[in-house]
């Protein structure tokens, strides 16, 4: 059987080393399932990994891309159990989701509840993930508590927003613009504050003095050090990305005299590293919040699988409305 998808043979520039393709896809065998791609988003870190310049490399090429996606059971092959065609699942982390069609291991797919919306549960896995094991693996969340991050605008820093009021907690939001005060507050940011050298007085001011114990950082540099100099005696400040591409430099005083702790967070090795039930466990919990709204991912546009190549082009583009999502089937 051979169905689309976008590969590329060697690390490059995305638009140089992409080509979509025919690809073999065999009949599933003993516990397995065919299962066909309905939506699959474009994420920074796909293209990264194109490039070579990701931690998380191919096992071999010709290489198919994406880490998130949604599919349909199509056919099941002998001794598969819990799936049944016609069930919605989502792909696992290293299938390379920018495919029409696969055959995969039962295990490895989760089935997508009923009531949740199907574009919504391709992306999970990343960004929401992310936000939810932070706000639960550091630092136990206590309501009314103080969490602060920066890179407040960014998918992840919207989702702790709204996954924080969730949980009965209180969000300081540091953003380089004066223009997304209004709009983070709408989305329901206790606190949007700009990120300059006042950030502490400012942040003692809002909380009137109440500590924070938690901080989340994606941009390292001096936009990071605000973060942590914020923090309470004790506090812990999480690391999960570096868009500054600057140095984090760590005072010699907070850990002395504040005793803050620093900690780096990447999705992909909680995965390798966490019993498949305690994945599960969180996979219900996300979905339930897609299903209540409570996760909600802008989309621009979904462009088809033949596509591929006009839509990473747009992906690679700033001042977009939403993410950028290929899909071999129509969502409509």
């Amino acid at each position: 059987m051979t169905t689309t998808a976008v590969v590329y043979h060697q690390p490059g520039k995305p638009l140089e080393v992409l080509k979509v393709t025919g690809l073999e896809t065999g009949e599933p065998g003993e516990g397995e399932v065919l299962v066909s791609q309905i939506v699959a988003p474009i994420n920074p870190a796909d293209l990264n990994a194109i490039e070579g310049t990701y931690p998380a490399r191919p096992s071999h090429y010709p290489a198919v891309p994406g880490v998130e996606g949604v599919g349909i059971v199509e056919r099941v092959g002998p001794g598969v159990e819990r799936l049944q065609e016609g069930m919605a699942v989502v792909l696992p982390h290293h299938f390379g989701t920018w495919r029409e069609a696969g055959v995969l291991k039962e295990s490895l797919l989760t089935v997508v509840p009923q009531g949740v919306p199907l574009q919504e549960a391709a992306m999970l896995k990343i960004n929401p993930a992310t936000a939810w094991r932070m706000l639960h693996d550091f630092v136990p969340p206590r309501p009314g508590g103080w969490v602060i991050q920066n890179a407040s605008n960014s998918a992840v820093g919207r989702h702790v927003i709204a996954m924080a009021k969730e949980l009965g907690l209180k969000t300081l939001n540091l953003v380089r613009r004066p223009e997304l005060v209004e709009e983070l507050t709408s989305l329901g940011a206790d606190v949007v504050l700009t990120d300059d050298a006042e950030v502490k007085e400012k942040v003692k001011k809002a909380t009137g003095g109440e500590p924070v114990l938690l901080g989340l950082n994606a941009v390292g540099g001096e936009s990071g050090g605000q973060v942590a100099s914020a923090l309470a005696h004790g506090g812990t400040m999480v690391t999960y990305g570096a868009m500054s591409r600057q140095a984090l430099k760590i005072p010699a005083g907070w850990l002395i005299f504040k005793d803050l702790a620093f900690r780096g967070f990447w999705i992909s090795k909680w995965y390798e590293r966490v019993p498949a039930a305690e994945r599960e466990k969180m996979m219900v919990e996300l979905f339930e919040m897609a299903r209540k709204g409570i996760i909600r991912t802008p989309v621009e546009r979904q462009y088809a699988l033949e596509d591929a190549l006009q839509a990473v082009a747009r992906a690679q583009e700033g001042k977009r409305e939403g993410k950028i999502l290929l899909g071999s089937k129509s969502l409509a």
